[in-house]
């Protein structure tokens, strides 16, 4: 019996590292990721009063890149270059047109947008 209780015991201590060093390998997210050469920073942050029951889908050059609920926001790389960032919200009741934002981005650079309500429209305004 003692011996089973040992090899359940080391067993369980294994178990319990490797899931620790899973934890951490994955913590830092985007800090930890090398920053692709000849690209800028896009942080695209969804409103705190976009809606409870709305999330905002993002698309770089007219592929999604994400959904984003209440308190999450979009942080990724995009390749020098102009590329088009389109924000929508979903599920889309009313018809609402997406919001459409024409960027340059240029190495090294950091562009950060709002994804807001004007009124009954969505508008991806950019942050100073």
């Amino acid at each position: 019996m003692k011996k089973y209780c040992s090899i359940v015991n080391i067993f369980s201590l294994a178990c319990a590292c490797l899931i620790f060093a899973g934890c951490t390998a994955n913590q830092g997210g985007l800090g930890n990721a090398p920053i692709p050469a000849n690209s800028g920073r896009v942080i695209v942050t969804r409103v705190a009063n976009f809606g409870e029951d709305l999330s905002l889908t993002l698309s770089v050059d007219g592929k999604d890149v994400g959904s984003f609920t209440e308190g999450r926001q979009y942080n990724g790389y995009l390749p020098a270059g102009q590329h088009v960032l389109t924000a929508r919200v979903d599920p889309n009741r009313t018809g609402t047109s997406p919001a459409r934002k024409k960027l340059t981005v240029q190495a090294g650079q950091t562009y950060s947008f709002t994804a807001a309500w004007s009124g009954q429209k969505l508008v991806l305004v950019r942050n100073p």
